[in-house]
């Protein structure tokens, strides 16, 4: 996996394109940690994406052929590795863009499905393909699908493993926009830089709302908006915003 720091944004890609980019325990690993250690004070935006022609084909094939795990040994497995994968990209508090370049699979999808925000190459695909190899979906798959493409569309595409386009994830709002390829880069930097422009903590407090208010009854959820409100009004951001726009001009956050 190749880490680029460039300047505010933190650039991510899967770098095994002789192996469509398959995600390793290692990979996890790495991936996890490199999100945890993301701030809001170091970056504006993380990017993920792959090298060459896909984003990613989800978990390793030849590790997963291998002899059986023990029960115990095998949770605690995935629960390190892809499960910490899950809690790192849904509790960053720096918004994450995932530029998918190609095939997602899998696990793969299941990233795209985490990210904040994603735009993909029209040329790309995408499969739920969990049930091709026996088993379920996971990197939170059997949460977030639902969530972001509803229950019925997730079942489909969880029990069937079916491939399909970039056109149609965007319709199912898996993706947030499906461009043509050679413009993937400039879309992507386009949003990275509105990112930019905006105050990351207060991003970072939505996120934390949103994630958080999934699956709360609406008045504990109302509560948990109010209360992290308060933290965006006494903030540095929310005064700027409010000089900025009483003084007629662009507001200039430090983060």
């Amino acid at each position: 996996m190749n880490v680029d720091s460039d300047g505010d944004v933190c650039r991510i890609a899967f770098d095994r394109p002789g192996a469509l980019n398959a995600l390793t325990k290692e990979t996890a690993i790495d991936l996890a940690e490199t999100i945890e250690d993301a701030s809001v004070e170091e970056y504006d935006a993380i990017v993920i994406t792959g090298e060459g022609d896909a984003f990613s084909a989800g978990g390793d094939m030849q590790a997963l052929a291998q002899a059986p795990e023990s029960t115990r040994t095998a949770y605690e497995s995935v629960t390190e590795t892809f499960g910490r994968v899950v809690e790192a990209l849904l509790e960053c508090p720096v918004p994450i863009v995932a530029k998918v370049n190609g095939d997602a699979i899998g696990a793969g999808l299941a990233i795209v499905a985490l990210a904040d925000i994603a735009y993909a190459a029209e040329d790309a695909t995408f499969s739920c393909a969990f049930v091709r190899v026996g088993l379920i979906p996971d990197t939170g798959g059997t949460f977030m699908l639902p969530h972001i493409i509803g229950l019925r569309a997730a079942k489909q595409l969880a029990f069937t493993g079916e491939f399909f386009g970039a056109e149609r994830a965007a319709d199912l709002e898996l993706v947030n926009e499906a461009v043509p390829a050679d413009e993937l880069d400039a879309r992507v930097d386009d949003t990275v830089s509105q990112l930019q422009k905006r105050p990351t903590e207060i991003i970072g407090l939505m996120k934390q709302a949103m994630h958080e208010n999934i699956a709360r009854p609406w008045s504990d959820a109302l509560d948990y908006e109010n209360l992290l409100q308060v933290q965006a009004r006494t903030s540095d951001a929310h005064e700027e915003g409010v000089n900025a726009f009483l003084e007629g001009r662009e507001p200039e956050f430090e983060t």
